[in-house]
């Protein structure tokens, strides 16, 4: 029989990626009081963790650690109570240096480990018609080295897998004992380079995971929604928001990231399990407490 905690399932708000804009939906945040405001919003319907890229003045993607850590102290200003998840993708072309850089200066309590280096782009869906791509670095040196570093800045790795050959890579590298437990990983889907959901797909991963581990689901645009039904189904967790999916399941753009929160809350509500506290997220995912309502 399953605990109380074992019955929550965590939600997070990814609030804003690389590749979505206000030109597709005006709530996309670009400044620290915009990130703070669609955070509070979340966590008040249900989020226990947001995702965040920041951005510069002009909306774009950032690297810079005292951007990045002015939309970080904004969040926890605001809303102490929300874990906060850096990515480590931090634009086009950006060294590994500037990619770890502001994840070992800021110390949020958790940030992206991607596992493999990939085809990465944006592609008509319709016509198959490239329109922009590049290639996702992500050797097994920078793996290596970044899970190093995160782990000895007690920042918890959520692993990013895209297909099921970046789970191995993660799995090889961890022989080498540099991760804490438990694993958590967050299973990708729809990325242009990575792989469409697929039901049996989403079940192959699950059943390769070694026992104890956590896992979340997220999906770029019509697969957000099954995605995480799946992983919600299967005991996993549920991450939703304006960087995988601008729009509701009708179709209307979502006037938030708080909205998609709620259609998570209610698809979990329906499945018997209830939206975990961040307290109760910190647990499950062994946390570490030292950057806890760290500004």
């Amino acid at each position: 029989m399953k605990t109380k905690i074992e019955k929550k399932v965590i939600i997070t708000a990814a609030l804003s990626g690389a590749g979505t804009f206000k030109n597709n939906n005006p709530a996309v945040p670009y400044t620290p009081s915009e990130f703070a405001d669609e955070a509070a919003k979340a966590y008040q319907a249900g989020a226990a963790m947001v995702h965040v890229h920041a951005r510069g003045e002009d909306g774009m993607p950032t690297h810079e650690v005292q951007l990045i850590r002015d939309v970080h102290d904004a969040i926890k200003e605001k809303t102490p109570e929300l874990i906060i998840n850096l990515s480590s993708a931090v634009g086009i072309g950006k060294t590994p240096e500037e990619r770890i850089t502001q994840i070992v200066e800021i110390k949020p309590e958790m940030a992206s480990l991607n596992t493999n280096t990939m085809n990465f782009g944006i592609i008509d869906r319709k016509s198959g018609q490239v329109l922009l791509e590049f290639i996702f670095e992500n050797t097994f040196a920078i793996l290596q080295d970044f899970g190093k570093a995160m782990e000895e800045s007690k920042v918890k790795p959520e692993v990013e897998v895209y297909d099921i050959g970046g789970l191995d890579n993660f799995l090889l590298i961890s022989k080498q004992g540099i991760f804490s437990d438990p694993a958590n990983y967050n299973f990708v889907w729809g990325v242009a380079g990575g792989q469409r959901f697929r039901p049996d797909a989403f079940a192959t991963l699950v059943n390769a995971l070694p026992q104890g581990s956590n896992f979340t689901a997220c999906g770029i645009g019509l697969d957000e929604f099954p995605s995480i039904m799946q992983s919600c189904l299967m005991g996993g967790h549920m991450r939703v928001g304006l960087e995988d999916n601008v729009k509701m399941p009708n179709g209307d753009l979502a006037k938030g990231n708080y909205e998609l929160v709620e259609v998570a809350v209610k698809a979990a509500q329906i499945m018997g399990r209830e939206p975990a506290t961040p307290d109760e997220a910190r647990e499950i995912m062994g946390l570490y407490k030292d950057n806890i309502n760290k500004p």
